[in-house]
């Protein structure tokens, strides 16, 4: 796959023929012989991912071609980009699903056709909405996730995510899965998705590092607020310990936290990690 946009926009693409896990070989590459070679954005891209992880432990696999497994290195602190201070790191899934949002809505809108009851909705009736932290949906089906891993030696972090692009029904890892082709009835186009992904990412996060890491001042809790369909939503969040949260989804915090008003007892709570699940009555 030649993704010549792509790599209009990356200091550093390359794109694998098959991979175990890109992370896993994008953190070999930072941390190795060749780290500095690795800069600051640099990005490893495979449709053939054998051993592909989730958040908690999961795995994710997907037939060859139908899917892209995208790792994006990020380098606060490095040679030209800002240092962030800990308590931002919490922003960055956010920040990464923000973008694959936008990506994915420019993808959709460029495919569907538009409402003829409503010009001015690009997107044919079809939703493409973030869920806290990190995952994209299309009418309430997931068709990204994402997966932020901190190398805490150097402060580097590595974005994962793995975007369904022409999965079928009978390749959909889940019930609640989608993919870009089932969900718009189009081929997409893989280098376009790509390339916009990482040029917003990019363009976020360099809001983000050049105020500091602050997420009202830089533009991006609104950012995020704005395309998040988890916040107003109820929820139920299963939290570490086999506890259970379950009430209404009302902010995200300053830390990227997600703040839920517990059903029962009217309380807010701030949930930093967890599975969350929409809930429809």
């Amino acid at each position: 796959m030649d993704l010549p946009k792509s790599r209009a926009v990356a200091p550093r693409l390359e794109f694998l023929d098959t991979a175990t896990s890109t992370n896993d070989l994008l953190r070999e590459a930072a941390t190795g012989a060749d780290a500095a070679g690795w800069t600051h954005g640099s990005v490893l891209v495979t449709d053939d991912q054998t051993r592909g992880r989730g958040r908690l432990g999961r795995t994710w696999l997907a037939p060859t071609g139908k899917t892209l497994a995208i790792s994006v290195l990020l380098r606060p602190g490095g040679a030209g980009v800002p240092v962030l201070p800990v308590d931002a790191y919490g922003w960055i899934p956010l920040i990464a699903g923000a973008a694959m949002t936008e990506a994915v809505t420019r993808a959709v809108e460029a495919a569907v056709p538009a409402e003829p009851d409503d010009p001015d909705d690009l997107s044919g009736g079809v939703e493409v909405r973030l869920k806290w932290p990190n995952d994209v949906l299309v009418s309430g089906f997931k068709v990204c996730g994402i997966l932020s891993e901190l190398l805490p030696e150097s402060g580097a972090v590595i974005v994962g995510a793995g975007l369904n692009l022409t999965l079928d029904e009978h390749d959909l890892p889940t019930l609640t899965s989608t993919s870009l082709l089932l969900a718009t009835g189009v081929q997409p186009d893989a280098d376009a998705v790509l390339a916009d992904y990482l040029a917003t990412f990019g363009r976020l996060f360099d809001a983000f590092t050049a105020h500091g890491g602050d997420p009202d001042a830089s533009g991006i809790a609104e950012a995020v607020s704005a395309l998040c369909g988890t916040l107003g939503s109820e929820v139920r969040v299963e939290l570490p310990g086999d506890h259970e949260l379950i009430g209404t989804a009302e902010r995200i915090d300053a830390d990227g936290r997600l703040v839920v008003r517990d059903r029962e007892n009217g309380e807010e709570q701030a949930v930093a990690a967890g599975d969350v699940t929409h809930l429809r009555y």
